[in-house]
């Protein structure tokens, strides 16, 4: 692998020496004793665990690695994986994961260029910090309904029971203030075997009511060691929270994140489970708006879909449809009057075609929107600023310039699918995404990783620390490859000068590689660990 130059990160000091590819078991989970693969030296000073523990190599990459139980509990005992005797595995050729596996965040690099961020590959381990009878597992989801929840909560629970023989699962009723206001459920292969079939989470949700002490309290209490906490980029800086209180107490609790978010804009994994049902879901919405704007005269359909911040669902909804004319989302900016203006280009479609289909993010224009003294600061539990319905201001607007300025009859029909895409189940494809996102999870709190969440990066399931999750949002990146197919594909304007376009870019996003699938990462490297 390399030799690597020393760093510090969260006050220690990490190096790594050449690994006999011949294997041996792995320490105290992110490097391995005696020589064989990455090697912690001695810790400076003790700091927070949770921080990253970066180490470079010289071949110009970071891995980015997550705490282990081991980090701040000496001595813990290890214990054969029980999936080495487990029939399914047998015919596995490797069916555990080596130590020195990494997944890379940059897929396209160039000749000199650094190799980017690294994480560890996820997994079974040969060892695990838990004996099966000793486990007490509970799962918790929080924040906005997605397709999938359900099938995550049946995932955990039988990779649980059928590769770790854990019989002692339970469900906090009602999200984060569940732990300490509402009873637990108890969950068995049984009793979550057909609740991938339905929408919405079988354990109840809530933004907000995160007190951590009160929630590790009861963790405490209960004997609870392996947390599994389903949510968005807000749940996930609540569960960093609780491991940070976990870590103070000195308890043996393992807490893994699964990242939920229908919009996809959670950065770094390759796409957010439920988001591949929201597109398909969404399309049915487009259809509907397409037939009843074909079928009157000067029809106009318009269907806003979700994306608060970030336009993915209504950017590959117009792609797979083919039938839009406009797809407007927050990372674009656009303006209503004028030359070159929307409202301009809607009434030059509808004398070309007689139709036209709108696509609209929720998140999109609200700059626009005249908002209210009452609106304006408000926020939701979870702490996102409330939006204006952007669909219903903008049908007024189409509807006063057609019937106002050009006395032209428009039929237009607004269609708002949002809570019925939110509360579909998830189809095959998130279906098996959630399976693979679980049992990750299950591996990798057996082998007493904590404090990460789990993901697809480039294709491999990966432990990710929480603050890489939670640093910044994903975002459409309007300057890339895939919005100029979507821009070929409904013939649309951008709205604004290419120079406006740029600065858009610029002002919404990090210094990044422009991948070809219309996602931005970072390049920027860590400067501490410059060899």
């Amino acid at each position: 692998m390399g030799s690597l130059c020393n760093g510090t990160d969260g006050g220690a000091v990490y190096t790594a020496v050449p690994r006999s590819r011949s294997g041996g078991a792995e320490g105290n989970g992110e490097y391995s004793k005696s020589g064989n693969g990455f090697a912690k030296l001695a810790p400076m000073e003790q700091e927070s665990a949770s921080k990253t523990k970066n180490v470079t190599s010289g071949f110009g990459y970071v891995l980015e690695d997550v705490p282990h139980l081991s980090d701040y509990i000496p001595d813990l005992p290890t214990y054969p994986n029980p999936l080495q005797d487990h029939p399914a595995y047998s015919v596995v050729r490797r069916y555990f994961v080596d130590v020195d596996d990494t997944v890379a965040q940059k897929i396209v690099v160039r000749k000199d260029s650094p190799r980017g961020a690294h994480f560890r590959r996820a997994g079974p381990r040969q060892r695990v910090y838990y004996e099966s009878d000793d486990v007490r597992a509970c799962i918790v989801t929080c924040g906005g309904l997605c397709p999938g929840l359900n099938t995550v909560i049946r995932e955990i629970v039988c990779g649980l029971h059928h590769m770790y023989g854990v019989t002692s699962v339970v469900g906090i009723d009602g999200g984060y203030r569940g732990f300490y206001s509402r009873n637990t459920i108890s969950l068995t292969p049984n009793t979550v075997n057909d609740i991938h079939k339905r929408g919405g989470t079988i354990l109840g949700t809530s933004r907000g009511g995160h007190n951590t002490k009160k929630i590790v309290d009861c963790i405490q209490d209960r004997g609870i060691n392996q947390v599994y906490i389903i949510g968005g980029d807000g749940t996930q800086k609540g569960a960093s929270a609780i491991f940070e209180e976990i870590r103070r107490r000195g308890l043996k609790v393992a807490v893994v994140g699964i990242p939920k978010t229908i919009d996809n804009d959670i950065p770094v994994i390759d796409k957010s489970f439920g988001f591949d049902s929201a597109v398909e879901e969404a399309q049915r919405a487009i259809n509907a708006a397409h037939v009843e704007a074909t079928s009157t005269e000067n029809g106009i359909g318009l269907v806003k879909l979700m994306g608060r911040y970030s336009g993915f669902i209504a950017m590959y909804a117009t792609l797979a449809s083919r039938d839009v004319d406009c797809c407007l989302i927050p990372e674009s900016p656009f303006y209503l009057e004028g030359a070159g203006g929307l409202l301009e280009y809607i009434e030059k479609r509808i004398k070309e075609n007689g139709h036209m289909v709108i696509v609209i993010a929720e998140g999109a224009g609200q700059e626009l929107l005249s908002e209210s003294a009452e609106l304006q600061n408000q926020q939701d539990a979870s702490g996102n600023k409330l939006l204006q319905d952007v669909g219903l201001w903008i049908s007024q607007k189409i509807k006063d310039y057609f019937s106002k300025g050009k006395k032209m009859a428009i039929n237009l029909k607004y269609i708002d699918p949002t809570y019925m895409i939110r509360a579909i189940p998830s189809n095959a494809s998130d279906n098996v995404y959630c399976t693979l996102l679980a049992q990750s999870a299950v591996h990798g709190a057996m082998a007493g990783y904590t404090s990460f969440t789990v993901g697809p990066v480039n294709g491999r399931h990966a432990y990710i620390p929480f603050h890489r999750i939670t640093e910044r949002q994903n975002k459409v990146v309007i300057t890339d490859r895939m919005w100029a197919r979507l821009l070929l594909s409904t013939n649309q304007p951008s709205f604004f000068s290419k120079n406006g376009v740029i600065q858009a870019s610029n002002e919404n996003e990090p210094l990044s590689e422009l991948l070809d699938d219309g996602f931005a990462y970072s390049s920027v490297m860590n400067n501490d660990f410059t060899c």
